[in-house]
């Protein structure tokens, strides 16, 4: 059963929300609904839940600073409930990665949809939660290791969707850090952090060429929380914007289908 955070400033609209749908039915459960801003804070800094529900018709501005508290602490879904649709809302929340978005007034099919498919995505996450673990075991077996940049790499993949930094990976892996970013940059001719943005890059042009996802999905998936970033990133990189890259995959695979 995946566990809810609701928010909502407002108790009559939030037992609404409650009683809305059948949630264990759909595989949620609300784990807590704090009435205030500082007990939703609390919440959100122990991130303990799979997905948080906001209701904006009580939260207004709040709502978008709360989702920015959560994307301090964890990637996992955000859904916005309520309020009006507004284009200035809808593009804070995107750069934000909020994960679905339902205006006023709120459908039960629309509802129940949206939670099918974050139930996707947060059990994903746990798949990748899983393999970074059995990693980490992997790690912790190993107690001499023939090449350290090889298990530099293997992190990379492993947890591209995250904030990752070599000192991170330094600590994880007992080493220092300035001695592994010169070891790293002496093997592979490219400092740490160029590899990984080449990494994400790549892993970002495959998906737009092989995938339906959208964009905000795909900058989420290859560890960029700010939308506006990750374009600025991917058009310094590739020369064209993502959505143009794309279009130009799209013409070139149809060509190539053309020709066969």
């Amino acid at each position: 059963m995946h566990k809810i955070l609701l928010i909502d400033l407002d108790k009559k609209s939030s037992n609404q929300i409650k009683v809305k749908i059948d949630w264990p039915h759909h595989g949620y459960i609300i784990k807590d609904a704090p009435n205030t801003t500082s007990d939703s804070l609390s919440l959100i800094n122990r991130n303990d839940y799979d997905l948080y529900l906001l209701n904006l018709a009580h939260l207004d501005f709040i709502g978008i600073e709360l989702c920015k508290q959560i994307r301090q602490v964890t990637t996992k879904p955000i859904l916005l409930l309520g309020g009006e649709k507004d284009f200035n809302l809808v593009r804070k929340a995107m750069n934000l990665q909020v994960n679905d978005y339902l205006p006023s007034p709120i459908d039960k099919n629309e509802l129940i949809n949206s939670l099918q498919s974050l139930k996707q995505v947060i059990e994903d996450d746990q798949v990748r939660t899983k393999q970074k673990m059995l990693w980490n075991q992997k790690l912790d077996q190993t107690n001499k290791v023939s090449n350290i940049i090889d298990l530099v790499k293997d992190y990379v993949e492993h947890s591209i969707h995250e904030n990752i930094t070599l000192k991170e990976i330094s600590d994880n892996l007992h080493y220092n850090p300035s001695y592994l970013g010169q070891k790293f940059k002496s093997e592979e001719k490219m400092t740490f952090n160029q590899y990984l943005l080449n990494r994400r890059m790549e892993k970002a042009q495959f998906l737009l060429s092989h995938t339906d996802m959208k964009i905000y999905e795909i900058a989420a998936e290859v560890g960029y929380t700010d939308l506006d970033w990750f374009y600025k990133k991917f058009k310094c990189h590739t020369g064209v914007s993502a959505s143009v890259y794309r279009n130009q995959e799209a013409e070139t695979n149809y060509d190539e289908s053309q020709t066969v």
